[in-house]
């Protein structure tokens, strides 16, 4: 019996609302649809604002360019990355001009190394810090934060696998001055494709809403897009061609907005579940394996359950035979990353490179039985 990694969150019953839906003849492209997702979104987030893109990936670049757009960032400032993320986590910044720094991650929650952290502040003075919350597991934010203020540190999040995860009660994506999440299959709800940027910040706001459509200000506030057309000296026919800021079209649609609003109500079920399934993964698993350490203050939303073992090898070659999906531990080091290494060489740095040799994830989805997460664990067991 096949455990795929990821089960999807569009059952046929979605897929027969999408029919009934389409068969009205509705506007696909984006329109009321997206800003009712976008609205439902903030109020499950906690957050002012939500931005729809068309990826997590595109989530992350519109956020990173917001940045530089604002005049918070120019071309050559540093930003740190967790050196344990994923690629379009880090690429945005090679993309603009920054200056990239990558930051070990620890081996308690997988998030950066507080130590390393504290250390590339003091030495190289960052505009920025990017947090990636690994497979849902909780970074102590507290901390994180009080670094930021100390030293005048812009904090953003990209937190797209760890929708729900909450530390002291208060959700991942909701700390810094901005956040995004993907929404592609496989994640903890899907619109097929799709991402939303959070901020509770009103003029990021607006800006990520006009890089979002190639700079114009149809998306905008009134007040904000008065501002603009007072500022240029813009009249209401030509401002529909007038462009304010260098922007993208990354725009969603209405179609997977429809989506996204029927996916928005399974979420507390999806959370609860992979929360469970979680719990099951660390009980079941022989204590002689790595866990992630869990605070008091924690609630995980799991993405994967990640695995570090010196036998990864031997791991993975026995869950393939039992058909048991598995995945390396994200990117591993970005610093041994292909595109990494043709810019700047290869980055050593001693905790992100255990993972990068011995690290991967195992299967967790809202369909998750506890004989599959008892199958799973008792072949890992068998390891050792």
């Amino acid at each position: 019996m096949n455990i795929p990694l990821v089960k999807n969150t569009i059952d046929n019953r979605d897929i027969d609302k999408l029919i009934s839906w389409l068969e009205t003849y509705p506007r696909l492209t984006k329109g009321d649809l997206t800003i009712k997702f976008e609205r439902l979104w903030s109020q499950f987030m906690g957050v002012k604002h939500s931005i729809f893109v068309n990826s997590g990936s595109s989530a992350n670049l519109l956020m990173v360019y917001a940045l530089i757009e604002s005049g918070i960032l120019k071309i050559g400032d540093s930003i740190i990355i967790p050196s344990l993320s994923w690629s379009t986590s880090l690429a945005p910044a090679m993309q603009f001009g920054l200056e990239p720094i990558l930051c070990d991650c620890n081996k308690e929650d997988l998030s950066i190394d507080l130590e390393h952290l504290t250390n590339i502040i003091s030495r190289q003075k960052p505009k920025c810090l990017m947090v990636v919350p690994i497979l849902g597991l909780v970074p102590q934010m507290d901390k994180i934060m009080d670094i930021c203020e100390k030293n005048n540190v812009v904090l953003i999040e990209d937190a797209c696998e760890s929708l729900g995860s909450k530390f002291n009660d208060k959700k991942l994506g909701s700390f810094g001055l901005m956040s995004t999440f993907s929404t592609y299959f496989g994640h903890h709800i899907s619109t097929i494709e799709g991402g939303m940027i959070c901020t509770d910040n009103d003029e990021f706001a607006n800006l990520l809403k006009s890089l979002r459509s190639h700079g114009w200000d149809r998306d905008m506030d009134s007040n904000s897009r008065n501002s603009l057309r007072s500022q240029y000296n813009v009249d209401d026919f030509n401002s529909l061609y007038t462009f304010y800021h260098t922007g993208f079209n990354v725009r969603s649609t209405d179609l997977q907005a429809f989506l996204g609003i029927g996916q928005l109500e399974k979420l507390p079920t999806v959370i609860t579940n992979r929360n469970k399934n979680f719990k099951l993964y660390c009980e079941f698993l022989d204590d002689s394996f790595w866990k992630p350490s869990i605070r008091d203050t924690d609630y995980v939303s799991n993405f994967a359950f990640p695995i570090i073992h010196e036998k990864r090898d031997e791991i993975v070659k026995l869950l393939n035979e039992n058909n048991i999906e598995n995945r390396p531990l994200l990117a591993g080091s970005l610093g041994k990353q292909p595109y990494w290494c043709k810019k700047y060489g290869e980055l050593t740095l001693p905790n992100v490179d255990d993972i990068d040799a011995f690290g991967l994830y195992l299967p967790n989805n809202h369909q998750m039985t506890i004989k599959e997460i008892s199958r799973i664990c008792n072949v890992i067991n068998s390891v050792v």
